[in-house]
C-alpha cells in the first residue's frame, strides 16, 4: 500500500529573486532561507546601516554647505597655492556612495519584511566597507582644512528643521511594519524587549522634537521686517572677477545697494583691492613677474600691478561654474580686466550714490608704508569725493589701530556685547552667519547697532536672516538674492503647531494599527495546517497561471520500499502527478 502526497506547485518569484540576487546574489529557490540570520551577518547590517547614516550626514553637509564653496576652495588653496574646485570629486563621490548604500539599505529591508535570512554578498562587503572608510577620512579632513563649517549644520536647521520632522517622522512610521513584524512573534526573547522599548523611546522622541526647534520664521506674517539689504561681497564675483570694475558694475545691476572691497596698500602708498596675501590666483603674475609670484602683493607699486591682467584666470578656472553662461562679448571683456584702485571702486559708489563697506589689510611691519597707510587710505576716500559717511571700514588689525583711521565709520568683524561696542565707538557689526543668532540680533537692533552678515549666497539663508531682522547681508550671489521676492517660507506659531499635533497623532494611529494588524495575522497563521494550506494553495491554481519549476512524490509503503523501475506519469492539466506502479505492485504481491 503507497501513500501519496499532492505534489508541490511553485510560483516564480521574480521580485524575491531579484531581491535576494542583487543583495546576496542568491539567485535560486535553494539557495534562499528563512532561517534567522547570522550574527555575522546582522553585524554587516549594523555596519550597512552606521554607513548610510554617516551618509545621509555627510551628503545634507554638503547641501547646505554650497553657501560656502568658494570659501572651501580658497582654503584649499591656501593650503595648497594650487587652485582647483575640489567640490566636484567631492560631490561626484558622495552622490554615488550614497545612491549606492540607500539601494543596499531598501534591499535589506525588502528582505526584513519578506522573512529571507540576510546574506550580503562579498562584493557588496567591500563595497560598503570602502564607502564608509572614504566618508570618515572625508569627515576628518573637511574637520582639519574646513573645521568652522560645521556650524552651518546648525545654522542650516532653523530652516529645514520642521521638514526634516516631517520625514522622520514618516520613516519611523514606515520602520514600525518591521518592529511590529518582529516583536509579536511566537518566540519570545529579551532582545525582542529591547527592541521594543528602543523603537518606542525613538518615536517618542521624534514626536516631541518640535519642542527645541528655533525658527526664526515661525512667526506672526505683519512682524516680518523689511528685505535686509545686499552688499556686493567684491562686486559679484560669479559673473565677474572679483575686486574688478565689471564685477562690481554687475553688482549693481542686481540691486546691490553697497559694496564691499578687500583693501592693500601697494609698496609705493597706492591702495588697490586684493583679497588673497600673493597676486598668483587673481591675476598672470606668474607669466609676467615669475621670480616674484610667491611675493606677498602689497610689495608690488602700482605701476608694476597696473600692468597684470586680473580677468585670464576667471575665464580658465572658472570658479562658479558660470564661464558658460557667457557671451562672447562678456567673455572679451573680462578677459581684458585689471587690477582695481580703491579710488576707483569708490568713485563708482559715489556716482551710483550707494556706500562702501572696506576691509583693510594693515601692510607688514617691514613694509614702507606701514606707519602711512591709514593716511594713504583716507587720500583715496577724499581722491575719489565721496563723503566719509558713506564708507565703512573693517580694520583687520588690534584696536589701538582703530583710532587712526580717523573720519570713517568703523565696522567690527567679531561679536561683541553691547557695552564694548559703546566703549569702542562702533556704529555696527560685520559678523559670519554663524555668530548671528537671532536673539543676538534682536538685542543688537534694540541698541541701534547695526549689523550685516556675511556670506549670504542661498536664498534659505536669505531668509531665515530676512525673518530674523538683519537689516543687510552681504553676498557673493547679488543676482541670486535679488530673485528672493519673500521669505521661502513663513508660518504662523499656531498654524505650525497644528500641523505638528496633526501629523504626530497620525503617525501614532498609523503604528497602532500596524501593531494589532500584525498581531491579528501572526495569530491568524498559528491556527492554520501547513497541509491545509498548501492543498488550497495548489487548487486554486490555474495551467495558465502556474509554472511548475519542481516536482516531489512523497509516499510510503508499509513493508517494502519502491524498485528503480517506476514509472511515472505527469497529468500537468490538473496539476498533479501520479506514479503507475509495475514492479511496486509485483514486489507487494510477492510479500503476501
Amino acid at each position: 500500500m503507497v501513500k501519496h502526497q499532492p505534489l508541490q506547485v511553485y510560483e516564480k518569484q521574480v521580485f524575491v529573486s531579484f531581491v535576494t540576487g542583487i543583495y546576496g546574489c542568491r539567485w535560486k529557490r535553494y539557495q534562499r532561507s528563512q532561517d534567522d540570520s547570522s550574527k555575522w551577518e546582522c553585524t554587516w547590517f549594523v555596519i550597512l546601516c552606521s554607513s548610510f547614516l554617516l551618509l545621509l550626514f555627510w551628503a545634507y553637509f554638503w547641501l547646505v554647505a554650497q553657501n560656502d564653496f568658494n570659501e572651501f576652495n580658497w582654503s584649499v588653496y591656501n593650503r595648497s597655492g594650487e587652485w582647483r574646485d575640489e567640490t566636484i570629486p567631492i560631490l561626484a563621490s558622495t552622490t554615488v556612495g550614497f545612491s549606492y548604500i540607500t539601494f543596499l539599505m531598501i534591499l535589506a529591508f525588502f528582505h526584513i519584511s519578506l522573512g529571507q535570512q540576510l546574506n550580503l554578498y562579498w562584493v557588496h562587503k567591500i563595497g560598503v566597507l570602502a564607502t564608509l572608510l572614504t566618508t570618515i577620512s572625508g569627515v576628518v579632513s573637511v574637520d582639519d582644512i574646513w573645521g568652522d563649517e560645521w556650524d552651518i549644520l546648525l545654522v542650516s536647521l532653523q530652516s529645514t528643521a520642521p521638514f526634516l520632522h516631517i520625514g522622520a517622522l514618516a520613516t519611523v512610521t514606515a520602520i514600525s511594519w518591521l518592529v511590529a513584524g518582529y516583536v509579536v512573534r511566537r518566540e519570545r526573547s529579551n532582545f525582542q524587549v529591547v527592541v521594543l522599548v528602543t523603537y518606542i523611546i525613538i518615536l517618542v522622541a521624534v514626536y516631541l522634537a518640535p519642542l527645541s526647534f528655533n525658527c526664526p520664521c515661525i512667526m506672526d506674517r505683519h512682524g516680518l521686517k523689511p528685505r535686509p539689504d545686499i552688499i556686493g561681497r567684491r562686486g559679484a564675483p560669479m559673473l565677474a572677477p572679483e575686486n574688478t570694475m565689471l564685477s562690481f558694475n554687475r553688482a549693481l545691476q542686481h540691486g546691490a545697494s553697497s559694496l564691499e572691497a578687500d583693501v592693500t596698500i601697494s609698496a609705493d602708498g597706492i591702495p588697490f583691492l586684493m583679497r588673497d596675501r600673493t597676486l598668483r590666483r587673481t591675476t598672470d603674475v606668474s607669466k609676467v613677474f615669475p621670480s616674484r609670484q610667491n611675493e606677498d602683493a602689497s610689495f608690488f607699486n602700482w605701476t608694476e600691478i597696473r600692468s597684470l591682467n586680473a580677468g585670464q584666470w576667471f575665464l580658465e578656472s572658472d570658479p562658479y561654474w558660470t564661464v558658460d553662461t557667457l557671451t562672447a562679448r562678456e567673455r572679451s571683456r573680462i578677459g581684458n580686466q585689471t587690477v582695481c584702485s580703491l579710488v576707483e571702486m569708490l568713485r563708482l559708489v559715489s556716482r551710483s550714490n550707494s556706500s562702501a563697506l572696506l576691509n583693510i589689510h594693515k601692510p607688514p611691519p617691514e613694509h614702507p608704508r606701514s606707519r602711512n597707510w591709514f593716511m594713504d587710505t583716507l587720500w583715496a576716500v577724499q581722491k575719489a569725493g565721496i563723503s566719509q559717511k558713506r564708507v565703512r571700514t573693517v580694520t583687520w588689525t588690534p584696536d589701538t589701530d582703530r583710532g587712526r583711521v580717523r573720519g570713517l565709520q568703523q565696522t567690527a568683524n567679531e561679536k561683541l556685547s553691547v557695552e564694548e561696542i559703546r566703549q569702542r565707538g562702533i556704529t555696527s557689526l560685520t559678523l559670519h552667519y554663524s555668530k548671528a543668532s537671532h536673539k543676538d540680533v534682536q538685542e543688537y537692533l534694540a541698541n541701534n547697532v547695526s549689523v550685516t552678515v556675511y556670506p549670504v549666497n542661498e536664498p534659505w539663508l536669505y531668509s531665515i536672516l530676512w525673518c530674523s531682522g538683519v537689516p543687510s547681508v552681504s553676498s557673493d550671489a547679488p543676482q541670486v538674492l535679488r530673485k528672493v521676492p519673500y521669505p521661502i517660507w513663513l508660518m504662523s506659531q499656531t498654524a505650525y503647531d497644528f500641523i505638528w499635533i496633526s501629523s504626530d497623532l497620525v503617525s501614532l494611529a498609523i503604528v497602532i494599527g500596524i501593531f494589532c494588524f500584525q498581531k491579528w495575522r501572526m495569530s491568524g497563521m498559528q491556527n492554520y495546517n501547513p497541509e491545509q494550506i498548501m492543498l488550497s494553495a495548489v487548487t486554486r491554481q490555474t495551467s495558465r497561471d502556474v509554472n511548475i519549476m519542481k516536482e516531489k512524490l512523497i509516499f510510503s509503503e508499509l513493508n517494502n520500499g519502491l524498485s528503480s523501475t517506476e514509472e511515472l506519469s505527469l497529468y500537468p492539466e490538473n496539476g498533479y502527478a501520479r506514479y503507475s506502479h509495475g514492479a511496486a505492485e509485483q514486489n507487494a504481491k510477492r510479500s503476501w
